[in-house]
């Protein structure tokens, strides 16, 4: 129903330090991460020249040629531009596509437990499943879905050291929950739910706490793409706590629970990383002209 919902309003009575949003359009932007441990994830690779200590922040761009006007390098007939900083940028994409591949854990995508069908559709995805009378869709975007930190850390020279594991890119989107009841009338209960950074971060030997959390509740017409704003929406950020945990029981009854949510970030970091891979090689077939 929902391909795409944002709405970040963080959930006062769990979460202190969520960044408030007013889109309701997927993807959301993610909060800073720390690495769950069950979730699949890969070495972080991309924009490596921002490792460099003068990073991004500081205006340096490596210039791989002088200031000069370059001229057209090689004609293949199709009348498009061709210079040697296309030739360079070619050569660099084919290196980078080479590398990814090599941390690419695999080509399949991880299975979700549950009985869950999925669908996708770009960066877009659906998760579906029928329980008793009741449909459950769980609608996801891959894109911006990866934390902005890494960059930050580079810069602050907070990298890892020489002969230290490699800090890991983990994908973790928000995601909408629709809820519908098939001889029930047309109208869906659906959740905005997002990986909040203090539940994500809790580590071996902790008290286990929810890993994801819900933003908003609301009832919605079954099947409408976008969000009506007519229908009264419920924010969590000042509900009583015991409504909020029979909201959470309610979705783990259904199959939305702790699993689904660490083999949601697993799959969506696998997908990620694929069309990341697919953009670089249809930038690089741009840039080349195949």
């Amino acid at each position: 129903m929902l391909k795409s919902l944002c709405r970040a309003v963080g959930t006062a009575v769990r979460i202190s330090t969520i960044t408030t949003s007013t889109s309701r359009a997927l993807p959301l932007s993610t909060p800073t991460l720390c690495t769950p441990s069950s979730a699949t994830s890969r070495s972080f690779t991309r924009s490596l020249w921002m490792m460099n200590n003068k990073g991004a922040s500081s205006g340096y761009r490596p210039k791989l040629f002088s200031s000069r006007v370059l001229s057209p390098s090689v004609s293949c007939g199709c009348g498009a531009l061709h210079t040697e900083g296309d030739k360079a940028f070619g050569d660099f994409l084919s290196d980078e596509i080479k590398e990814e591949m090599k941390i690419q854990k695999s080509k399949t995508l991880p299975k979700m437990s549950g009985g869950w069908e999925l669908e996708s559709n770009g960066a877009e995805v659906k998760l579906s499943r029928s329980v008793s009378g009741e449909k459950i869709i769980v609608t996801f975007n891959v894109n911006n879905s990866i934390p902005p930190n890494f960059e930050e850390e580079a810069e602050t020279g907070q990298q890892q050291q020489k002969g230290e594991e490699e800090q890991d890119i983990v994908s973790t989107p928000n995601f909408v929950v629709e809820v519908t009841k098939q001889e029930a009338a047309k109208t869906s209960l659906v959740f905005d739910c997002h990986f909040p950074e203090d539940e994500i971060a809790h580590g071996e030997g902790e008290e286990e706490s929810d890993i994801f959390a819900i933003r908003e509740v609301s009832f919605q017409p079954e099947g409408d793409a976008d969000w009506k704003e007519t229908s009264y929406t419920l924010s969590t950020d000042s509900l009583d706590w015991a409504l909020y945990d029979h909201f959470m029981d309610y979705l783990a009854d259904r199959g939305v629970d702790n699993t689904f949510a660490d083999e949601l970030m697993e799959l969506s970091t696998a997908m990620e990383h694929q069309e990341y891979i697919k953009f670089l090689e249809d930038l690089g077939s741009f840039v080349k002209c195949k």
